[in-house]
């Protein structure tokens, strides 16, 4: 059976989610103000915040199941610092 996500695939996704955030917050902390990024700001970050959410499971099921490198599990614990993080921003 061929693999849905591969170790590669993972990792990349969950340093580009988590390097979202990471850059939204920056801007929230010094208080950039162009239009051009609250556009893409506002499209980007329910789906990223889905995104998030889903690709953390998938990490920690891959790393249940499967035998992961170092930067797999780094990527997977980065993501669940993140969410751990925007989740706690609605409270």
């Amino acid at each position: 059976m061929k693999k849905l996500i591969t170790n590669r695939d993972l990792t990349i996704i969950n340093f580009v989610i988590v390097t979202y955030f990471g850059l939204i917050y920056l801007v929230n902390l010094y208080k950039i103000d162009f239009v051009l990024i609250g556009v893409f700001r506002e499209m980007l970050t329910i789906p990223f915040l889905i995104a998030q959410i889903v690709f953390l499971a998938l990490g920690i099921i891959h790393l249940i199941k499967n035998k992961t490198q170092f930067l797999t599990i780094i990527s997977t614990v980065g993501l669940a610092i993140s969410s751990t993080y925007t989740i706690e921003s609605f409270f």
